[in-house]
Formats: C-alpha cells, sequence, structure tokens
C-alpha cells in the first residue's frame, strides 16, 4: 500500500462528470490495483475513487499545466470501462509506501453471523424454490455469504450485510463477476440482503442487476409475524 499526501486537483469522467479543486489530500494506492482520494472530513468515505483493475500511468505535467504549477499527472484508467481519474500534482507533502500483508478478512459479529445461519435455513424469505449450496462458498478473493440453486437450476450469490451500503454492493458486483466467469456456475444472479438497505446502494444494485432483500431480523427469529421483502 502506497500513502501519499498532496496538493492535488481531481477531476472524474465516465457516466458523469466530477471536479475536486486543488486542496490538499490523502492520495490511498492498495495492491489490488485501487486508488482512493480523502479528505480530512467526511469519516471513512473517499471522496473518489476508482476499482481494480485499473491502470495508473504517471506523466510530467504538460507546457500548459505546468504554468498553473501541476508537476505531476496521474491517469488513473479504469480497464472494464471508459471510466477515468485525472489527478494533477501541484506538491507532494509526505510519502509512505508499506507491504501489509494477507488479510485474514473481516469477522462477522454475532448478529449478521445469526441472519446468515437463519436465512440458510429460511431461504424461501429470498425466492421459492431456491435450494442452499453452502455458506461461505470460497472464491479467490473472498467468501460469498450463500450460494444457492434457483428452481430454473440458475446459481444465486447472496451477500448479507446488517446495514446495506454500496461497498456491500460493490463487494457482491465483484464476487459475480468472478463467478460468472466459471463455466459449472455461470450465469449467477446477485441478491444484496440486509436489515436496511441505503438508498444509494439501492439504487447501485437496480443499475447492476442485483436484487435487494430487506431482512426483518426479530421476524426470522419467530418473534414478530412480519416477513422480509425482496425488492
Amino acid at each position: 500500500m502506497r500513502l501519499v499526501i498532496a496538493d492535488c486537483s481531481v477531476d472524474y469522467a465516465g457516466r458523469l462528470t466530477a471536479h475536486l479543486p486543488r486542496a490538499k489530500r490523502l492520495l490511498l494506492l492498495k495492491n489490488d490495483g485501487s486508488i482512493l482520494v480523502h479528505s480530512d472530513s467526511g469519516s471513512y468515505k473517499p471522496l473518489n475513487w476508482m476499482n481494480p483493475p485499473c491502470t495508473i500511468d504517471r506523466k510530467d505535467a504538460s507546457p500548459e499545466a505546468r504554468e498553473l504549477g501541476v508537476i505531476e499527472t496521474w491517469l488513473v484508467q479504469q480497464v472494464k470501462s471508459a471510466d477515468m481519474l485525472q489527478i494533477n500534482i501541484f506538491e507532494i507533502h509526505d510519502e509512505l509506501e508499506h507491504h501489509l500483508g494477507d488479510d485474514p478478512g473481516l469477522i462477522k459479529d454475532g448478529v449478521e453471523a445469526h441472519l446468515q445461519e437463519m436465512l440458510a435455513e429460511q431461504l424461501e424469505l429470498a425466492g421459492a424454490g431456491l435450494e442452499l449450496i453452502r455458506r461461505e462458498f470460497f472464491t479467490d478473493i473472498g467468501p460469498v455469504d450463500i450460494l444457492a440453486r434457483d428452481a430454473a437450476g440458475g446459481h444465486v450469490a447472496i451477500e448479507l450485510k446488517r446495514r446495506g451500503e454500496i461497498d456491500g454492493v460493490e463487494q457482491l458486483t465483484r464476487y459475480l463477476e468472478l463467478l460468472n466467469r466459471d463455466p459449472q456456475l455461470a450465469p449467477v444472479r446477485g441478491i444484496f440482503a440486509a436489515q436496511e438497505i441505503k438508498p444509494q446502494a439501492r439504487t447501485l444494485a437496480t443499475d447492476r442487476g442485483i436484487e435487494c432483500l430487506i431482512l426483518d431480523y426479530d421476524a426470522m427469529r419467530g418473534m414478530r409475524t412480519e416477513i422480509p421483502s425482496l425488492f
């Protein structure tokens, strides 16, 4: 992982356009090929980012950019789409590179683990005719919470969260991309399941053809009569 604190401006071009004017920011380059742009506010969410796989081309600033004080330009290109970030570096204040090694992954809390266990036993809540293949289905990028087979013989990958946010949709998207490369599994569709799903996450999931499932923890434990709804 490489961390760079720099005065920079950032321009994004893709499904929409966005501009971050010059300011001091943290540029985080991860070994998985992603890059994230952070400020000193906004909690954990980056101001802008590019998911892997992407390429980063560092170039000397053009003469026009140098007149504005730019010393270097980073062009970050998403491999699978036309999305691009252009980061203009005005000054680098600090830089650190360190290999973090393999990460053991997130250990789910009791409620999330219990949700997974209960949904595996109540798969009808995610769709009629679903048959469990296994929980924690291993992939090269991490375990899928639940892998199931539907009545038509297709496969279904289910990702569970207590609170469904964009990061969870991105995680499921990566799983689906990998699983659909396996001819023995493809086609694989996705279901994003959580006790609460943020509107932005629901919009992104819908755009990517992923179904959203709201889970009622109390009802699944037999404490209420309501059942989850699939949207």
